[in-house]
């Protein structure tokens, strides 16, 4: 059985595939897609500083029309939502063979954090997650819930978190991965006492720019990433 292939990567990155050379910079705003077969995929070439994984797949072709890699040297990477095994053993690889931090863009709700726990631990379904499907090191560089005040995010784009958010929330809270991280559980935190949750997009309400014009490029120069 051999997995659809789902995940995309664009950006400063040169592997071979098959005996063929691929050049991510050469893409095109749909990315190529992740091999499903991880054997095949061999000898990372980056000057990338910093791998982004980003959890839409609209946020991700913003970034890739915007050429977004060259002026933040990186390697962009999108499972389209729930990630799949390939774009796992994909980003996991390339973590240990570039040895970049892994930077997190996901929806500051409670399930941009389970598909971050899902790449950090592997998903609850599949206890057999070998370390080679894991990447346990990811940093969550937004959209945090203090982000919202903190880049002033109009009210009409901040979304109130349905019952089922603030239980999926409180859960979130006591999972270990979380719990590690005093800053995370400060944000977490934030999350269920505002009850209120936002999307990747609510930052185009400034202009659909404002994600790599704007929000990224403050976040890395403050390096505000937790």
């Amino acid at each position: 059985v051999v997995a659809s292939e789902k995940g995309v990567v664009v950006g400063k990155l040169v592997y071979n595939e098959d005996g063929d050379e691929i050049d991510c910079t050469k893409m095109g705003i749909g990315g190529k897609a992740i091999p499903s077969n991880i054997d095949k995929v061999t000898n990372f070439r980056s000057d990338a500083k910093f791998v982004l994984l980003v959890e839409k797949d609209a946020a991700f072709m913003r970034l890739a029309e915007d050429r977004f890699y060259n002026r933040f040297p990186c390697v962009i990477i999108t499972a389209k939502g729930q990630p799949d095994v390939a774009t796992r053993l994909f980003l996991s690889k390339l973590k240990r063979d570039l040895r970049i931090p892994v930077l997190a863009l996901v929806d500051a709700d409670p399930y941009g954090l389970k598909i971050i726990s899902v790449y950090m631990q592997g998903s609850k379904n599949m206890a057999f997650d070998s370390a080679n499907l894991t990447t346990p090191d990811i940093k969550w560089l937004g959209v945090r819930p203090s982000d919202l005040d903190k880049f002033n995010i109009p009210e009409q784009c901040r979304l109130e978190m349905s019952a089922k958010d603030i239980e999926t929330g409180q859960h979130m809270l006591k999972e270990e991965f979380i719990q590690q991280n005093p800053e995370w559980v400060k944000e977490v935190e934030i999350m269920l006492q505002t009850k209120t949750k936002a999307e990747i997009q609510a930052l185009s309400s400034y202009g659909f720019q404002y994600l790599s014009e704007v929000y990224l490029p403050l976040k890395l120069q403050q390096g505000d990433w937790i």
